[in-house]
C-alpha cells in the first residue's frame, strides 16, 4: 500500500503565500512523476503542476510564474510553493504520484479570502 499525507493548507489573504507538502510512504518503488491538482466547488479537477524524476516541471497557465513545484527524492516528498495567491486559487489541492500505478492524497483545502 501507498499512503500520501498532505499538509499546509488553510486560509490565506489575497496576495499571500502558502506552501503545501505531500509525503509518500509505504510500498514506494521508483516514483516517476509527482504533481499537484486542484478542484474548486462545482468544477472538475485540474492540473496545477507536475515534476518528473529528473526535475522537469510543467505548470498550468493559470499558476505559471506564481507557483513553484519541487521534490525531495530522498524523502519521497513533493512541495508546492504558492505566491501571489488569488481568490480563484481557492480549491481542494490533491497531490499525485505515479509509479507503476497512480496514487492520490486525501486533499487539503486552500482558501484565499480577505
Amino acid at each position: 500500500q501507498v499512503q500520501l499525507v498532505e499538509s499546509g493548507g488553510g486560509l490565506v489573504q489575497p496576495g499571500g503565500s502558502q506552501r503545501l507538502s505531500c509525503a509518500a510512504s509505504g510500498s514506494i518503488r521508483r516514483i516517476y512523476t509527482m504533481g499537484w491538482y486542484r478542484q474548486a466547488p462545482g468544477k472538475q479537477r485540474e492540473l496545477v503542476a507536475t515534476i518528473t524524476s529528473d526535475g522537469s516541471t510543467n505548470y498550468s497557465d493559470s499558476v505559471k510564474g506564481r507557483f513553484t513545484i519541487s521534490r525531495d527524492n530522498a524523502k519521497n516528498t513533493v512541495y508546492l510553493q504558492m505566491n501571489g495567491l488569488k481568490p480563484e486559487d481557492t480549491a481542494v489541492y490533491y497531490c499525485n504520484i505515479r509509479m507503476l500505478g497512480s496514487y492520490w492524497g486525501q486533499g487539503t483545502q486552500v482558501t484565499v479570502s480577505s
